[in-house]
């Protein structure tokens, strides 16, 4: 039997990405990926418990339009972003 990730992707689809569980100095970069990683349509859910002010800049300096930014959950200690892939 094959395996298609074809067959798994369509749009609004909703990834979880939980920064809370990544060392600290790969972060970023794991976040970079996964967004590099998405399609148009598709949304990373990011969860983290500070809210990442220097990490919005770079994504809007890196992406731009390309990308919309949209709190789902701004508490301390509570971070909840969807990042979607336009």
């Amino acid at each position: 039997m094959s395996h298609n990730c074809a067959n798994i992707i369509s749009p609004d689809m909703r990834y979880p990405f939980d920064a809370r569980g990544v060392a600290k100095r790969f972060r970023h970069a794991a976040i970079f990926g996964a967004l590099d990683s998405l399609h148009p349509g598709e949304t990373m859910r990011f969860v983290n418990d500070h809210d990442p002010l220097p990490l919005l800049a770079q994504l809007m300096e890196r992406y731009g339009d390309a990308i919309e930014i949209a709190y789902v959950a701004r508490e301390p200690g509570q971070i909840v972003i969807d990042f979607s892939r336009k």
